[in-house]
């Protein structure tokens, strides 16, 4: 699943229905040459009997893909190689395809989890996070032929472009975003070597020792980690299911990382009426139960642009269904989501960027953020004399954790300070009587700006500047079409974070120059008013 902007016909190869098998077939290439495109290649040789064989799979494991509405095509590997194109107009509401839930690989679906010992794998930990679903997929690709995965397993990425595989040159391109410290690189390394290398080596019957240095490697942990990051689906259990027996994972685990899609319910019976969406905040947040984490065959073939989905993925009792959403004309792509991600989290996830028209005419992602920490707000204010410090901050800082309150705040292109963000700094700033209040009411301070809150606003913005390395002004008189794609990137998500920094900076500049100036007005108008009051006193007495 990768995230770039479409080329349309000029790209793709078509899918055609031959005898119920999804070939693949080169538009005309005088066309291509018409419209002055190159001439489109396949991936490798033989894409498109591989392709073939993949749709074969799908279909004769009882999943069902409408090859009269969708075509599987290729794009050059840097928008993701391949993705899905309406055959024809396609209406709201029309099934592209569907799977049952059993073809779903995770720690539900695999046998692994069960011949492992379910006792076993949650005192190795596998139950947690995402070990246990990496380790079933490293073991259904050992399996090769006997795996009933295999036809889409053959199907997935060995390479990625992301941060995780980047050297150190390249990842210093990164300095100042949040990408690199999100990577979680020594976290996972800490899990392989902790909990899934223990648990193969102690079952030999089930990981032959001649497959450890291929199929269970630390590259391939990041590989199939990577995989899963990119491509997975929240698919959590039917409803009705409460009372099966719960298998491999459980109830118990929580901590995984989040996926890259969610699943939507869709209430028994209704066709193609759609129950609302899940909310998805686009983060790394934790499911509520790391098994609900699960690669969906042929669903992570869609790619995604912002604001730009047309089909989604909905869940039934028995089967998952990728629904239309919106007419789709033939010809157009047809696009999954996983939520408005900032650049920062697509080049973490996808290794890719979105590059879209922004209201200002430039271009860049309009889903930008920029996260500024509370620590920030902290060092900043430790020189104000207000501030509360040492153990005065900490306690304020604890009650405002403990009452809900974000560490993190985010800008964005609105250049609207988070009222959290500000609500934080005044909290920090209270006199102790005024601190006494608010914790009896259990109210965090109003986020109205004003006085001294420009200030320390202005201070904070300028400081998270100066944890890039180069400039606005400079990145972007280096972009360049011509530079390493790893460096361009990185270019675009330091352009896109510094183009919002500039402008709150801007904006708070001129907000609070407008407060200073009404602030004037108004003392001018009450000496005015003042005189006027003195000038009508006299009048009387005389």
């Amino acid at each position: 699943m990768f995230h770039q902007t479409s080329r349309l016909l000029h790209l793709f190869l078509f899918t055609l229905q031959v005898t119920n098998i999804a070939q693949v077939t080169c538009i005309e290439i005088s066309t291509l040459i018409a419209c002055g495109q190159q001439e489109p290649k396949p991936l490798f040789i033989g894409f498109e009997s591989f392709m073939e064989g993949f749709v074969d799979w799908f279909q004769s494991h009882g999943a069902h893909l409408d090859t009269s509405a969708v075509g599987i095509f290729t794009f050059p590997l840097s928008e993701g190689g391949r993705g899905a194109v309406a055959l024809k107009d396609i209406p709201e509401g029309h099934t592209l395809f569907s799977i049952p839930r059993n073809m779903t690989l995770s720690t539900r679906t695999s046998q692994l989890p069960e011949r492992f010992g379910l006792n076993a794998w949650q005192k190795a930990g596998l139950h947690k996070g995402w070990t246990g679903l990496i380790l079933c997929m490293m073991w259904e690709q050992a399996n090769g032929s006997s795996s009933r995965w295999q036809g889409y397993l053959d199907t997935l990425p060995n390479k990625f472009d992301t941060p995780m595989f980047w050297g150190e040159d390249d990842l210093a391109e990164l300095k100042g975003t949040s990408v690199v410290e999100k990577l979680g690189k020594a976290d996972a390394e800490l899990d392989y070597t902790t909990k899934l290398v223990p648990a193969v080596k102690s079952r030999s019957d089930l990981f032959p020792p001649d497959d450890l240095l291929t199929h269970y490697t630390l590259d391939m942990y990041h590989i199939m980690g990577s995989r899963i990051l990119s491509r997975s689906f929240v698919v959590e259990k039917w409803n009705g299911d409460e009372d099966e027996d719960d298998d491999a994972a459980g109830n118990v685990g929580n901590t995984s990382l989040g996926s890259a899609m969610d699943v939507d319910d869709r209430d028994q019976g209704q066709g193609s009426e759609h129950a609302e969406e899940e909310e998805e905040d686009g983060d790394d947040e934790d499911v509520d139960d790391s098994s609900d984490v699960a690669m969906v065959p042929m669903a992570d073939l869609l790619n995604a642009r912002y604001q730009t989905e047309n089909a989604k993925l909905f869940y039934e009792k028995d089967v998952l269904k990728m629904v239309s959403t919106k007419p789709i004309k033939s010809g157009e792509q047809i696009w999954n989501t996983y939520g408005d991600l900032p650049n920062a989290e697509l080049l973490r996830r996808y290794g890719h960027v979105d590059i879209l028209p922004l209201p200002s005419g430039e271009s860049g992602n309009p889903g930008d953020v920029v996260e500024i920490k509370a620590d920030l707000i902290v060092a900043v204010l430790s020189s104000n004399e207000q501030a509360a410090k040492g153990d005065q901050a900490k306690e304020r800082i604890d009650w405002w954790l403990e009452e809900g309150g974000e560490d993190i705040f985010m800008l964005d292109y609105d250049f609207d300070l988070p009222p959290a963000m500000v609500s934080f700094t005044k909290l920090m700033l209270l006199p102790a009587k005024e601190w006494e209040k608010v914790q009896e009411k259990s109210k965090p301070p109003k986020p109205k700006l004003g006085g001294i809150l420009y200030d320390i606003m202005i201070s904070a913005i300028e400081a998270r500047i100066s944890e890039y390395e180069t400039t606005l002004e400079a990145d972007k008189a280096s972009l360049s079409d011509s530079l390493p794609l790893n460096k361009r990137q990185a270019l675009i998500v330091r352009i896109g974070e510094k183009d919002i920094l500039h402008g709150h900076l801007k904006n708070l500049k001129s907000l609070k120059e407008a407060d200073s100036d009404q602030q004037k007005g108004g003392s001018n108008k009450r000496k005015a008013d003042s005189s006027n009051t003195s000038s009508k006193g006299k009048k009387s007495r005389r």
